[in-house]
């Protein structure tokens, strides 16, 4: 029973509030003992705060997730978690995630979080039923968490984290709404009634103009986005082919292997990907160590 309450918070999915320590790493902090710790709380918090929406939104689509092959086997849709018991660990997890942002860090913190709420409720009620909207308030999602991730610490986010930020997560979200058409076909919208709206031709032509710009934006990111300036980092142009590998690796995983549902499960499971991430990372931190000497 405790597993099942366990898996319906979705902690596979706590992966994409790591975005929280982009901030920490670019502003090369992270020696620094407390931001660290400032960090790691920042994380936890927005963690509790997306469990709870992914209950509430599990609760609302109970009934069309049993008509799914994938998530017809989560708690709430399966019935091994009551929906009662799922509202009160939701609202509890909220208020713990806003007054844990007043008492350990800072009223802008708290301000992201309330943004991320108040979005995200929005979206499960409201904005998950209007066409292109829906995708791009998940990706303004993630960008509230890397926002959030700066205000914790009081550094500077760039605004070109924000906008590569933003345009990955659209390039994720519309792949993901294509993998649902192609796996539900004619019961798409029964399942999701967006998907009724979107089509293959036009999913494959946003995500051909997402990708080209997140690459594009990344590129003139390193390339002329005052990096050395603002970071202290020469030569983060280095890091450019593995952003260039991992979307196109996606790509080919969602058009030749019709994955993409589950975004975090590739970055688990695909060993190209997860390889390319590792590589990035410590790309980026042997950029910085060796800036500094």
């Amino acid at each position: 029973m405790f597993l099942a309450y366990l898996k319906a918070l979705r902690i596979e999915q706590w992966s994409k509030n790591f975005v929280v320590f982009a901030a920490l790493i670019f502003a090369r902090e992270f020696s620094n003992t407390d931001l660290i710790i400032q960090a790691v709380i920042a994380f936890i918090l927005f963690c509790l705060a997306s469990s709870s929406i992914y209950l509430i939104n599990d609760i609302i689509d109970v009934e069309r997730d049993r008509k799914h092959p994938e998530k017809s086997k989560r708690p709430i849709a399966s019935g091994k978690v009551k929906k009662a018991d799922a509202v009160i660990i939701s609202i509890l997890f909220m208020v713990i995630a806003c007054a844990g942002s007043i008492y350990f860090l800072n009223t802008y913190f708290f301000t992201a979080v309330i943004s991320y709420l108040i979005l995200m409720v929005l979206y499960s009620f409201v904005l998950k039923q209007i066409v292109i909207i829906d995708v791009m308030t998940i990706a303004t999602g993630f960008v509230l968490r890397a926002v959030g991730g700066a205000v914790a610490i009081m550094v500077e986010i760039s605004p070109w984290l924000i906008i590569c930020t933003i345009l990955l997560a659209l390039f994720i979200g519309f792949g993901k709404r294509r993998h649902e058409l192609t796996i539900l076909e004619d019961s798409a919208a029964g399942h999701r009634g967006i998907l009724e709206h979107y089509s293959i031709s036009l999913l494959d032509q946003l995500i051909s103009i997402v990708t080209a710009a997140t690459i594009i934006a990344y590129a003139i990111y390193t390339l002329f986005g005052d990096v050395y300036e603002k970071i202290g980092v020469r030569h983060l142009e280095l890091t450019i082919p593995f952003v260039i590998y991992g979307i196109f690796r996606y790509l080919y995983l969602i058009h030749q292997k019709e994955r993409g549902g589950t975004p975090t499960k590739i970055l688990y499971t695909d060993l190209p990907i997860l390889i390319t991430v590792i590589l990035w990372i410590a790309t980026v931190f042997l950029l910085m160590y060796t800036s500094g000497l």
